[in-house]
């Protein structure tokens, strides 16, 4: 299955009356922050595919439509007007893949989505019972751990906004996602790394548009 991923950049390639013809072979779409709602109402409108989202550190004026008491009936939590699916601080499984989301960045200004690394280790806390019940009936724990913020070392930059988490290096070690993809780092020059192996998990940075192709030889491609 091929996997469109989006985070931080409206994309003309994504954003275009050929998204149908361009995407063709897309069956979910996973977006990892920072973009708004309508735009991933026109990814959803157009491929007719499931898409699930987290919120990042900017675009988050509706994060309240999602936090606490589920205001829209519906088997998912869904924004009236959008068809995204909110993935953050919970596990869903679509299309046979079991997908964690965890969303925000490091806090760096005690704005709204920021989190100190002890925070996001009580985010993935959280997680644990679901992680467990998934390892016994499904028999692995998790297939892709979506998140704003890269891990820490891996993509993430020195300035205090843009430090990825220490956490999801620990979450990869225990729960061994095969992906984690992420956004929150811009990427400006074709140099730029986007795709890392850390243990059993590919680090995949979303930025733009990435997609995956989970039957790829080498577990990953480019489109």
């Amino acid at each position: 299955m091929k996997i469109l991923c989006v985070s931080d950049q409206i994309d003309p390639l994504v954003y275009s009356a050929a998204i149908k013809e361009r995407f063709a072979g897309i069956g979910l779409v996973l977006c990892a922050g920072d973009l708004p709602l309508d735009y991933l109402d026109f990814i959803v409108s157009s491929l007719s595919k499931p898409l699930l989202f987290v919120f990042g550190n900017h675009h988050v004026a509706e994060m309240r439509y999602f936090q606490g008491t589920q205001l829209w009936s519906g088997e998912d939590e869904m924004f009236r007007g959008s068809g995204a699916i909110h993935a953050g601080s919970t596990i869903k499984i679509e299309e046979g893949l079991i997908i964690a989301g965890l969303g925000g960045s490091m806090r760096y200004n005690r704005g709204e989505n920021q989190f100190t690394n002890f925070g996001m280790y009580c985010e993935i806390i959280k997680l644990i019972p679901r992680l467990l019940w998934n390892r016994a009936v499904h028999g692995r724990y998790v297939d892709i751990l979506l998140t704003h913020a890269p891990p820490e070392g891996i993509h993430d930059q020195q300035d205090k906004c843009h430090k990825g988490f220490r956490a999801f290096l620990w979450f990869m070690r225990a729960f061994k996602p095969r992906y984690l993809v992420h956004g929150h780092i811009h990427l400006y020059d074709q140099s730029d790394v986007r795709v890392t192996s850390y243990r059993q998990t590919l680090v995949i940075n979303a930025y733009s548009h990435h997609v995956i192709d989970t039957e790829s030889t080498g577990r990953d491609a480019v489109c």
